[in-house]
């Protein structure tokens, strides 16, 4: 039985990180049921209480009976499709995005 729940986990692991989703989900395991898990234990190795919900790093995640659940806030951007002549300036303060110009970083770019 033991196995079983490290080959989920192996398969979720796996799943998340071939990816291209924003979002990612991790199933909750209760693998002894006389000491069942209390929260949700994030990336950083951090317990978080069922019923919570964080931002770090621009993260969104919420801890539920369920499992972990965790969006990216900051929009996708495809820059490899934008002009040569713009970058994607991120804002981790408020998690936005924005194309502008190299040369000129206060004046936006539209990646038409």
């Amino acid at each position: 039985m033991a196995s079983l729940h490290v080959l989920v986990c192996l398969l979720g692991l796996f799943v998340l990180c071939h990816s291209d989703s924003d979002c990612s989900f991790q199933e909750l395991v209760t693998g002894d049921l006389k000491n069942p898990p209390e929260g949700c234990v994030d990336k950083d190795g951090k317990q978080h209480a069922f019923g919570s919900y964080w931002v770090k790093d621009c993260v969104e995640c919420s801890c539920t009976k369920a499992g972990l659940s965790c969006c990216n806030l900051i929009p996708k951007e495809n820059v490899e499709d934008g002009p040569e002549e713009c970058e994607l300036v991120i804002d981790k303060e408020t998690c936005s995005a924005k194309m502008v110009l190299k040369s000129d970083k206060t004046k936006e770019c539209n990646p038409l």
